[in-house]
């Protein structure tokens, strides 16, 4: 009956056989995902029980948004599941980047300097901070960047990163990218970047340390705030907001670098105290409290991708067995038309807008013509089904999301389809 269904759905008898090869080898690995999002799921069920969310939480408010109890309630679960003193989630924080530009600019000051011990960030920081110029950038407003690359093996630079530090005196705010972004390095686990923290504060114990947790958060047991961070930061349309969130994104951390994000979000004086939650909470508490195990779902397949693709002999990173850190998976094809096909794939098993055909375009805030594969209940959500990547060498693409497992086996296997229709993978390398 599953093959007839998946037939039905354009996956040929090859196609669907080869991927259920391929899933006998990982019910183990299922099975211990499926043990941690247990885990996880407990975790938030207990901060909300702890925090005592009622029904009076998911009504909303309008206006200014003073005493919104179900707003601070919020707040105060993601604090409890981050185990930090504070929390800042709003629907005014518009995505992740609007989130990691709010938490830098309002945690420096002109003459500080941002330092990214891990190399290059993500390419939407880049305008942020000014390595490429851009109205309102750190850098218009006096605050220097620097940065340490990784080592060609993905380790950290201990040595000059310890230089970095001794030379410049005025290095405030340390930035830490736990995913990969566009780059082919390892992302970074949670105990990696306790290391990275702990040897921070080691040289400059008054660095602020924040970290970049999207496509992170649940994949663990452990977040990068139970192993030092001052900062943690994502967007709600990723893991936390657990496909239901429509828009939204989260700081928590130390008490006053969230009321300093606070302040830079609303006004000075006024910070937390404003911002009304409308009619937006039910999904934000309900998409926390199912994240757990949607993001489960999205590791699920992000490694059943990884196993497909290594196999074909295609370049993945992370590859077939190692730990997983987030949810995203790379797979290189050193060709543009690997990247467009894979794409047009995961479109074409999309529950919206899967009759269109994504193409490449100049998207803002990157330096390449950008794919990007996303038929969404929620615009651009990339806990959901997608997949995107820069048309650059070396033609990686990178595929993330699943509110459901099936779902996320549907969307590999239709990107493998698309590829054998395209004649980039011929049937007998499966």
């Amino acid at each position: 009956m599953n093959k007839e269904i998946y037939k039905a759905l354009g996956i040929s008898e090859e196609v669907y056989d080869f991927g259920e090869k391929v899933l006998k080898s990982l019910e183990e690995r299922f099975s211990n995902i499926d043990k941690n999002a247990e885990y996880n799921q407990l975790k938030v069920i207990k901060a909300m029980q702890d925090n005592k969310v009622s029904e009076a939480c998911l009504l909303g408010t309008t206006g200014y948004g003073y005493n919104d109890i179900g707003r601070e309630k919020l707040e105060a679960v993601y604090a409890s599941v981050f185990h930090t003193e504070d929390a800042l989630v709003r629907p005014q924080i518009t995505c992740g980047t609007h989130a990691l530009a709010l938490a830098l600019m309002s945690n420096l000051r002109p003459g500080d300097m941002l330092f990214s011990p891990v190399g290059k960030p993500y390419d939407t920081l880049e305008e942020v901070i000014g390595i490429r110029p851009s109205k309102g950038s750190l850098k218009e407003y006096g605050i220097d960047y620097c940065q340490v690359d990784l080592k060609k093996d993905g380790s950290f630079d201990f040595d000059n990163i310890r230089k970095a530090l001794l030379e410049h005196d005025n290095i405030k705010l340390a930035t830490i990218q736990r995913s990969k972004g566009y780059q082919t390095r390892p992302t970074l686990s949670v105990d990696r970047i306790g290391e990275l923290i702990a040897f921070i504060k080691s040289v400059k114990p008054d660095v602020i340390c924040m970290v970049d947790n999207c496509y992170g958060e649940f994949v663990d047991k452990k977040e990068p705030s139970d192993v030092g961070a001052d900062m943690v930061v994502g967007s709600l349309i990723k893991n936390p907001g657990g496909g239901l969130a429509p828009i939204g994104g989260y700081i928590a951390g130390k008490r006053a670098c969230v009321e300093n994000a606070a302040f830079r979000l609303t006004s000075p004086g006024l910070g937390k105290e404003v911002g009304a939650s409308l009619g937006i909470l039910p999904q934000f508490y309900q998409g926390f409290f199912l994240a757990p195990i949607v993001t489960a779902s999205a590791l699920k397949g992000a490694i059943f991708a990884a196993n497909i693709y290594e196999k074909l002999g295609f370049d993945v990173c992370p590859n077939a067995t190692e730990d997983r850190h987030d949810i995203i998976q790379a797979v290189t094809f050193g060709k543009p038309e690997g990247v467009i096909a894979f794409c047009q794939g995961v479109q074409a098993a999309a529950p919206v807008d899967s009759f269109v055909t994504p193409e490449p375009w100049d998207m803002p805030g990157y330096d390449a013509k950008v794919i990007m594969a996303a038929g969404a209940f929620v615009s651009g959500s990339s806990i959901e089904l997608s997949a995107d990547g820069p048309i650059k060498e070396p033609y990686s693409v990178f595929f993330q999301g699943g509110l459901t497992w099936p779902h996320a086996k549907l969307g590999i296997l239709k990107t493998l389809q698309s590829l054998v229709d395209a004649g980039i993978v011929t049937a007998d390398k499966m």
